[in-house]
């Protein structure tokens, strides 16, 4: 009874893991992913970098202001720092003022500074976007491979129930002198192999789902699986836009090429920045100043004057304006401008190779698309061939007309034809939508 009562526990936990055990859909895995991938946070970090490096390029600009205090005592000869007059005693003093400088005019480096921190901050934005567009085909590419492999592992399974039934029709055929017994071992030879298959297609299922739970950085990979979801062809009107009509909207919204624009704006405003060392700085200055002494006496009573009060007579301030013009400084200046107009040039040269890189991506995928919906419809054709040819086999192999050798290459051939059309349908879904996204247009399977 305590057994019995065991194994019900056990069979009821095993079901209650399997019910909360989670199905991802396809729109939960890509949302996840972009949500939780690592590198799309480091790139988030990096974003707030260059939103905290504005800031800094508009404080730049701005006055600053800063405190000072000091406070000191000395014995012997010194000068007290009221009257800087020498006394020989032990003297308390202390000081304090406030100083502020701005800078007026530095040739507009502060001011192409700021734009340069604006355009940085678009640029990381679009940068961060072109991460989690490759990450959602990843994760999309990923998703399909189990379901490819799913449907596979299905198709085995079903070829290898098929071998069963004849395998037991031909043992009754092999126990009636119909066939001889030769025919009986040749078929289970075949469905050894298929069941090989079966192995190999649970090992590429498992694989599949390992691979697509490490994209979306999860480690229980016993408890992942994806939702049994059913994806026919999906209708879609892509190609009838040219590959030079998708590639002239894609330069429109890709982040890719937007980021590399970006770099070119922002190689521009280092060379604005770089020319700005050539003229003069101009800036202001104001300074307030005051302090105490312990050895400050009232020349009539002969009193230490009060804290505040000396405070108050010792004060002063200063302000002014410095001019500083740049002469010579070794030729970093004009060296600086060249490397700048370089870093130009070369922004310029890679914004039109992503350009090229992405006119051959979408030509490809183009092309792809063509080719591997031929080679789906090609493939369902095949499929319907050897389906029939099986069935003529089958007819003849039941009446001894046919051997089991032949019978089993019908077979054979049956089996591979299924798994191409399998491999050639979800082929050609995901290259489907690579060239749907290339035209802005969302990943949706269904």
């Amino acid at each position: 009874m305590k057994f019995k009562l065991s194994i019900l526990l056990v069979l009821c936990s095993i079901g209650i893991a399997s019910a909360q055990m989670k199905k991802w859909t396809l729109l939960e895995c890509v949302t996840y992913a972009v949500e939780n991938n690592l590198s799309i946070e480091q790139f988030e970090l990096d974003l707030e970098n260059a939103k905290i490096d504005r800031s800094d390029a508009i404080g730049a600009m701005l006055p600053d202001l800063n405190a000072s205090t000091g406070i000191s005592a000395s014995t012997g000869l010194s000068f007290d720092p009221t009257n800087n007059e020498p006394v020989t005693t032990t003297i308390f003093s202390a000081s304090g003022g406030l100083r502020s400088n701005v800078l007026l005019f530095d040739g507009l480096r502060n001011y192409h500074r700021l734009n340069r921190a604006k355009l940085n901050a678009i640029a990381n934005q679009y940068r961060l976007d072109d991460l989690k567009d490759d990450i959602r085909l990843m994760v999309a590419n990923s998703y399909l491979q189990v379901l490819s492999n799913k449907e596979s592992l299905k198709v085995f399974k079903a070829q290898y129930e098929v071998t069963e039934q004849d395998l037991k029709r031909t043992k009754e055929l092999v126990d009636s002198g119909v066939v001889p017994r030769g025919d009986q071992l040749e078929i289970e030879a075949t469905a050894a192999t298929q069941e090989q298959q079966i192995v190999n297609g649970e090992n590429q299922v498992l694989i599949s789902r390992i691979n697509l739970a490490q994209l979306l950085q999860i480690t229980d990979y016993e408890n992942f699986d994806i939702a049994e979801e059913e994806f026919d062809i999906p209708p879609s009107d892509i190609l009838n836009n040219s590959a030079k009509t998708i590639f002239d909207k894609a330069l429109t919204f890709r982040n890719d090429i937007k980021f590399s624009q970006s770099n070119v704006e922002l190689a521009q405003k280092d060379l604005d920045i770089s020319k700005g060392a050539v003229y003069p700085t101009i800036s202001g200055f104001f300074n307030y100043d005051t302090r105490y002494s312990d050895q400050n006496l009232d020349p009539i009573t002969g009193d230490l004057i009060g804290f505040k009060e000396q405070l108050y007579i010792n004060d002063g301030i200063s302000y002014g304006v410095q001019l500083s013009v740049p002469i010579f400084n070794g030729f970093s200046t004009r060296n600086n401008i060249k490397r700048a107009k370089i870093n130009v040039d070369r922004a310029l040269l890679q914004l039109e190779q992503d350009k090229l890189d992405l006119e051959t991506n979408i030509n490809q995928a183009y092309v792809d698309v063509t080719s591997f919906y031929k080679s789906y419809l090609a493939a369902e054709k095949t499929l319907e061939a050897r389906r029939l040819a099986y069935d003529y086999s089958k007819e003849r192999f039941n009446v001894g007309l046919m051997n089991a050798f032949d019978f089993s290459q019908a077979q054979s051939r049956v089996d591979n034809a299924e798994a191409e059309v399998v491999r050639t349908k979800y082929d050609y879904i995901f290259r489907l939508k690579i060239l749907e996204f290339y035209f802005g247009i969302p990943i949706r399977l269904n």
